[in-house]
């Protein structure tokens, strides 16, 4: 699934070649997506987008009249080619624009959404976000006081939109490794000191992964453009069975709310 980093770095790879460019058509190759695809988003056809802007997974395409709101979904990639570039299996949902290259949104599994946010409001989807993680709102003190009588593992706590939006599977698993922390203890018997050390990791690490994907913005330019995850080496995820790269310690893996947990019983406690 498309995490934080990647949908940033699709936001960043389509902007230069779609901002301040007007609509000329929208097509809706398939309405059934996640939810279906509403009318609304034909309002969009011949204005200009005056700003490409991500609010966790979500990337909006700002006009006068409001925002498409786009996800990616659990399969899902941007491209921008030539609008007469020939259509590819599961290209869903395409905007033409006036130099004429198209935005598509393709989807396999069709998990992801194409909707609309009217202007000078907020979408349900997005009115009970919290904060952006690599924001000044995003601080220690916030995420202590949150996890106050929380027994939820703090995998899942750190990973709950509410108390911070989009640190996904991948990076909640590499910054508790970094931070020493082990995934299965309560949220609120993490100390204020532990928080202190895991909230400038995660902004960390999530940055690191935006700038290393930016080598593949020239992607969003070529018909099989999509950022994929970036070449990085994970110290934690995906490594099940092998030694800490730490203490040498084979690392263990467990499932918290469904999802993969790899983690080291020796550095993380």
């Amino acid at each position: 699934m498309p995490e934080l980093p990647e949908v940033e770095v699709s936001r960043m790879g389509i902007t230069p070649h779609i901002l301040q460019q007007r609509v000329t058509k929208v097509n809706i190759h398939n309405p059934n997506m996640r939810w279906p695809v509403p009318d609304e988003v034909y309002q969009i056809t011949n204005l200009a987008v005056l700003d490409v802007q991500r609010r966790a997974k979500y990337l909006l395409l700002k006009c006068e009249l409001g925002s498409v709101i786009l996800h990616l979904g659990m399969s899902g990639n941007l491209r921008v080619v030539d609008k007469d570039e020939p259509l590819k299996k599961h290209d869903h949902i395409e905007f033409i624009f006036a130099n004429n290259k198209a935005l598509r949104l393709n989807d396999p599994r069709r998990f992801g959404c194409c909707l609309w946010q009217q202007l000078d409001q907020c979408h349900s989807l997005l009115s009970k976000l919290g904060p952006e993680p690599l924001t000044d709102e995003f601080t220690a003190k916030r995420v202590y006081e949150q996890s106050r009588n929380k027994k939820v593992p703090v995998k899942q706590f750190i990973m709950d939109n509410v108390v911070v939006v989009g640190v996904g599977n991948i990076y909640a698993n590499e910054s508790l490794f970094k931070a020493g922390i082990h995934p299965k203890r309560e949220a609120g018997k993490v100390s204020l000191a532990r928080y202190q050390q895991l909230v400038p990791i995660i902004k960390d690490t999530l940055a690191a992964a935006i700038t290393q994907g930016g080598t593949t913005l020239k992607d969003f330019a070529q018909s099989d453009g999509k950022p994929g995850y970036f070449a990085q080496q994970l110290l934690v995820y995906g490594r099940k069975g092998e030694p800490c790269m730490v203490c040498k310690q084979i690392l263990t893996e467990i499932r918290l709310g469904q999802r993969s947990t790899v983690f080291c019983s020796q550095c993380q406690r």
